[in-house]
């Protein structure tokens, strides 16, 4: 048997060695975490054949070997790539947008009427959202936070946690709710809306904490309204 020095890579490796590196690369946490689902399958049908592939594979040059084995590790990255990490960033994107943009002008009651239209209708989703920006746009033209196209729903809840302390987890969960059927899909649900909706005539007749400066919705970038 070659002794092969700490820290160097064997670059021709033999059957047994080249389907060790393969066994070593699946047998990971990320493939192995999760509950069995179609990837994890499939990931299982591909252990199996490798192992298939080299059970005979004694007469095969140690460089085509390596370069199989890069070949076949390379195309699971890629893979879970495709499955995991794209879709995740792809929420994250769109959990991220925003709120508002120039192009709406409704004020608060218009904004209120929508809500309730969307209600009526079931459209929980829709009712949510604007009702969500009703709250927004109730603090603006009380002029009690300051908001901008880039502004996010977190963005006017962290805003709006200054003038009203009491109310921030109640505003935190309604921004989660807002980008949870805005962004992420979600049905959202009578309950949710409800809540939502105390909270906003709630906050329009409750008196602002005694300060002195106008909150800024900490993510904002530019000015706007309510979209």
């Amino acid at each position: 048997m070659v002794l092969i020095p700490h820290g160097e890579i064997p670059v021709d490796p033999d059957a047994p060695e080249a389907r060790r590196w393969l066994e070593d690369e699946l047998s990971k946490p990320e493939y192995q975490s999760a509950q069995p689902n179609a990837f994890d399958l499939a990931m299982q049908a591909i252990r199996d054949w490798i192992a298939i592939l080299f059970e005979g594979a004694t007469g095969i040059p140690g460089p085509l070997l390596a370069l199989l084995a890069v070949t076949i590790v390379a195309v699971l990255v890629v893979v879970g790539l495709l499955v995991f990490g794209v879709p995740r960033l792809r929420r994250r994107r769109r959990a991220a947008a925003p709120l508002f943009d120039d192009a709406d002008r409704r004020d608060l009651e218009t904004l209120r009427r929508a809500a309730a239209a969307a209600a009526a209708a079931g459209d929980w989703p829709l009712a949510i959202e604007e009702r969500f920006r009703a709250l927004a746009r109730g603090l603006v033209e009380r002029d009690l936070i300051r908001v901008h196209p880039g502004t996010t729903a977190r963005g006017v809840a962290d805003a709006a946690t200054s003038p009203f302390p009491g109310h921030g987890p109640a505003l935190r969960a309604a921004a989660a709710d807002f980008d949870a059927v805005r962004y992420l899909g979600r049905p959202g649900t009578r309950e949710r809306y409800r809540a939502l909706t105390d909270l906003e005539r709630a906050i329009a007749v409750a008196a602002p904490a005694g300060t002195t400066a106008v909150a800024t919705a900490a993510d904002a970038a530019t000015s706007g309204a309510p979209r």
